[in-house]
């Protein structure tokens, strides 16, 4: 969070915390039986007395998000409106309860007809592919929330900013709300601006989506809470199946490519993991405090097992001398850490005699295909809601977060500034080192007999 203060307090004016607007809003709302927000309305943007000092300290003003919610007045006709949906990037559980969310409130509190579902992420909207959208309704979107995925198909990679907002054009929509992570929302930045340098009247909404949780100023991301809940039933069995060999090791690859906030939640969630490797935290192989003395500690300990959660993202310091790949939306492909870790565990213990049994897991698309569940999905919701509120009283540039009980407005460009990271002084990252015990046994200092008992 510190580099990102200075980027933003280097540059306060490019990184505003204001939300750009269309025009003014002078037609009546048609939502019934709501509380309206007053417009302006602003809430503080962390509820943190003492980290809120800090920000004002390195700021020099309160740094303040819009509310979001709707307004006694609104910009766009809603007879008169077009809507697009888009979905982008990798999937996520909750994707097609924010398309529900998103029809629903369109329809039920607007009156909106015209609902364009973008087939395939912004390939969608580019001239060089022939995918046709589809008609939304209340009616389409009715039992979708009980699949996971997304009904409108997804992919990587920007097209041509130009052609989308040709696109936009054609199709007369005057509404488009992006839904995807930090690739796709800067995508959907690149559209807001290029739609201002043409004067259109069109609001960019974005719905921001990563199952990392690495967005910044937006609060815990939709998909998130139901990744860790799967993630935690995987080292469930994971668990079992290293109780159940001498010398088991079970290893369990998570996502995470930059951040590692799944595997540190599910580790907590289910507290039968001892080493939790998150990119943030460098580890070694070899040598006294390296990753494989520190399972023979735990094995001269007495213990019979170990189980370790990986980000996909960690201990990629160990792969410095093989070449970058890229992924269509430019993203460096993280180099395979969970094989390579199976691979090296075998290979040493193989080397010192040993006894030992590495039982791989690879979760990643299991956990990010199956629907959201519980307080996910009403956070699916609540975030759609907002973005149409958003959207109707001419908002753009700017992506739906929430702060607490409490749902804002976030300019697309900061919440892209740079990816939210585990600070490794945190509570979180405090809580997995009680959680695993992992320092005891990556500490090469010898122990007495009887501290062997206090390690989990």
């Amino acid at each position: 969070m510190s580099s990102t203060l200075d980027k933003i307090a280097a540059n306060q004016q490019e990184y505003s915390c204001r939300v750009e607007t269309l025009g003014e809003c002078k037609i009546d709302s048609p939502v019934r039986h709501h509380e309206f927000i007053r417009d302006g309305e602003r809430i503080l943007v962390t509820e943190n007395e003492m980290f809120m000092k800090y920000l004002e300290g390195r700021l020099g003003h309160t740094p303040t998000f819009e509310r979001a919610g709707p307004l006694p007045k609104i910009f766009h006709q809603p007879s008169w409106t077009r809507v697009g949906i888009v979905t982008a990037g990798g999937l996520c559980p909750g994707l097609n309860n924010v398309i529900k969310g998103l029809v629903e409130i369109l329809s039920y509190d607007y009156g909106v007809k015209t609902i364009f579902g973008i087939k395939y992420g912004y390939a969608g909207l580019s001239s060089k592919f022939n995918y046709q959208p589809i008609m939304l309704n209340p009616d389409v979107v009715d039992t979708i929330h009980e699949l996971g995925g997304t009904i409108l198909g997804s992919s990587r990679g920007q097209q041509p900013t130009e052609e989308i907002v040709d696109t936009l054009e054609r199709m007369n929509i005057n509404i488009l709300f992006c839904i995807g992570g930090d690739g796709s929302l800067r995508c959907a930045r690149d559209v807001a601006e290029e739609v201002k340098k043409r004067n259109l009247k069109i609001s960019i909404v974005g719905i921001p989506k990563t199952i990392d949780n690495d967005l910044q100023f937006v609060g815990r991301s939709f998909g998130f809470e139901t990744a860790v809940a799967e993630a935690a039933n995987i080292i469930r069995n994971a668990h079992v199946e290293a109780k159940g060999t001498a010398g088991g090791i079970g290893l369990i690859k998570v996502m995470g490519r930059d951040s590692g906030f799944i595997a540190a939640y599910a580790s907590i969630a289910n507290p039968v993991v001892n080493f939790c490797l998150v990119p943030e935290s460098p580890f070694t192989l070899d040598g006294p405090n390296g990753l494989f003395a520190a399972l023979e500690n735990r094995f001269a300990a007495g213990k019979d097992h170990a189980v370790i959660v990986v980000a996909e993202g960690a201990g990629q310091e160990l792969f410095k001398d093989m070449p970058d790949v890229r992924d269509a939306s430019g993203n460096i492909l993280k180099k395979d850490i969970g094989e390579f870790l199976k691979r090296a565990i075998e290979c040493h213990m193989k080397s010192r005699n040993i006894k030992s049994s590495v039982k791989y897991f690879d979760p990643s698309y299991t956990i990010r295909s199956v629907p959201a569940r519980g307080t996910d999905a009403i956070r699916c919701y609540m975030l759609a809601r907002n973005a149409v509120h958003a959207a109707m009283a001419g908002r753009t540039n700017c992506v739906v977060g929430n702060l607490g009980e409490s749902y804002c407005l976030v300019p697309i460009k900061l919440a892209t500034i740079e990816r939210q990271k585990i600070s490794l002084k945190s509570d979180l990252w405090r809580s997995v080192m009680d959680a695993t015990g992992q320092a005891y046994y990556f500490d090469s200092t010898p122990k007495a007999p009887s501290e062997h008992i206090m390690a989990p």
